[in-house]
């Protein structure tokens, strides 16, 4: 919540009454959509406000939505409303007001001097006032009386009617003194729903909660479509970034969760496609699920958190070649954005915290890509991947509604597996056996030599199918080059019920 005006105000004014003014974008369209628009944010800020008191009232007008809270709202009902206005689509600032009989100008200064006198103390400040109605004085004559009736009580405050460090907003309604306690800027962009529906293709990196906010803010109900590449453990992290998501930005709207698993499907890439294309048909195949899943559930479009030039899939030809698999148009809100910008918005919406525990699976897919994928050879590496292995992704997929997410989760993740960094540590182990999951060109290029403990060699692409065949009377410790793989297939062959899985993150000694 960004204050623009100071909160401090006395404890015997409550602040029951709040001026919720249109995004601009709202106010010049025609007559007929911005009631339209006006009528779906009324309902969308009455839908997300109910669950702290179902006594508040929302009322829609021409230039402004009203939320009147009840005369006995709790500090808690207070506070919840106040910190979840601004996070509505939609609404451009958020006045809290106090309404009250206009009688005379020293009544209104009654009124307003307490009130300001401490936030203006020391300070420039300017009266600006707006008036509706028929009255004996202009504009310009509240804000005098009122400018004089502030320095008087606040000696050391100073008029500057061009660049005050304080604007005292006042509003009259005919008899109705509107006194503006607090003024916050909203989100802005479109009321929630507006503009269709959406499918976010959501990873839980940086960039994917940030392209799916974005949607929100621009009137899109969006719904979340996750790609498992790393059992549980990764889908637990991506449920709770989407709750967060959905409890924050769009709580006015019940929308869907679907979960793919798609191990499988990376299995068959790492059997099927060449090094240098991995990384594209990978894009590919999840946009082509993507399509089949968005087709039957009515939603027009996908959108992904893409970003020019990233990583070597997100060149603009390599766009292009994903395009060309996907039967929906794609969106991507953040395609030219920098990426400490999407970091810096990450943090904002306080996503950032989930991205940096997150390990980027799709990384390891590719060690040599193609930052310009021939289409010829794309189609020739696809025709040999056997396209059952994503029938079958579709048919295992789970849809869950977003805000039972946390509680629908059927197990919760992994604590820990058993982590090895020395060569001497694994050698203490009791019957330890190192698997290197590597793919075969990797264990080539830098073999792993352990003389004094039995080594394995299973492709992790691979692992999951062949463990549960391994004796059990061993610990086996996985080993890759950066250890995310190897965490990632202990974690989920934990959940499957093996713990004598570990991870080997040492080196090995010197010759």
């Amino acid at each position: 919540m960004q204050l623009v005006q100071s909160r401090d105000t006395p404890p015997t004014l409550r602040r029951m009454l709040y001026l919720l003014k249109l995004h601009p974008e709202i106010t010049i369209k025609s007559r007929s959509v911005r009631q339209q628009m006006t009528r779906c944010l009324t309902a969308n800020i009455r839908n997300t406000l109910r669950r702290h008191d179902e006594r508040i009232r929302v009322k829609g007008q021409w230039d402004a939505v009203r939320v009147r809270l009840p005369e006995d709202a709790t500090p808690d009902t207070v506070a919840a409303v106040e910190d979840g206005l601004p996070r509505i689509p939609g609404i451009h600032q958020i006045l809290a007001t106090e309404e009250v009989r206009f009688d005379s100008l020293d009544q209104a200064a009654d009124r307003i001097v307490p009130l300001w006198s401490p936030a203006i103390a020391g300070r420039s400040f300017r009266v600006k006032a707006k008036r509706r109605g028929q009255h004996d004085f202009t504009s310009a004559d509240i804000e005098r009386h009122l400018g004089s009736r502030l320095l008087a009580a606040t000696p050391d405050a100073r008029v500057d009617l061009k660049h005050p460090d304080v604007v005292v907003p006042v509003e009259l309604n005919d008899r109705r003194l509107q006194v503006i306690r607090a003024r916050w800027q909203g989100l802005g962009g479109y009321p929630l729903g507006m503009q269709g529906q959406a499918l976010a293709l959501i990873s839980g990196g940086f960039d994917s909660p940030v392209a799916a906010w974005k949607m929100l803010r621009r009137g899109v109900k969006t719904h979340f479509l996750f790609f498992n590449l790393g059992g549980p453990a990764h889908e637990a992290g991506v449920r709770e970034v989407t709750h967060h998501l959905w409890a924050r930005y769009g709580t006015s709207h019940k929308v869907k969760f679907i979960s793919v698993p798609f191990e499988d499907v990376v299995g068959e890439i790492l059997r099927t496609i060449p090094d240098g294309l991995m990384g594209v048909v990978l894009k590919r195949m999840m946009v082509r699920a993507a399509g089949r899943v968005a087709r039957r559930a009515g939603i027009p479009a996908l959108v992904t958190g893409d970003a020019i030039a990233q990583v070597s899939s997100q060149t603009l030809h390599n766009l292009g070649m994903i395009d060309a698999a996907s039967e929906l148009p794609i969106l991507r809100p953040v395609l030219t954005d920098d990426k400490q910008d999407i970091i810096d918005q990450a943090r904002i919406l306080d996503t950032a915290r989930f991205a940096e525990v997150m390990p980027e699976y799709c990384g390891v897919i590719s060690r040599r890509p193609h930052n310009k994928a021939a289409r010829e050879d794309i189609e020739a590496a696809e025709a040999g991947f056997d396209f059952q292995v994503l029938e079958d992704a579709l048919t295992a997929a789970v849809t869950t509604r977003v805000d039972r997410l946390l509680d629908d989760q059927a197990t919760p993740p992994p604590t820990e597996v058993m982590t090895v960094d020395s060569p001497e540590a694994l050698a203490s182990l009791e019957a330890p056996c190192v698997i290197d999951i590597r793919r075969a060109d990797e264990q080539e290029a830098a073999p792993l030599d352990l003389p004094e403990v039995p080594l394995m060699h299973i492709p992790f692409y691979e692992l999951q199918d062949r463990a549960p065949a391994l004796p059990g009377d061993r610990q086996y410790l996985l080993y890759c080059d950066q250890g995310v793989m190897s965490r990632m297939q202990a974690l989920h062959l934990a959940d499957r019920g093996l713990h004598h899985f570990g991870v080997y993150r040492g080196t090995a000694p010197a010759d």
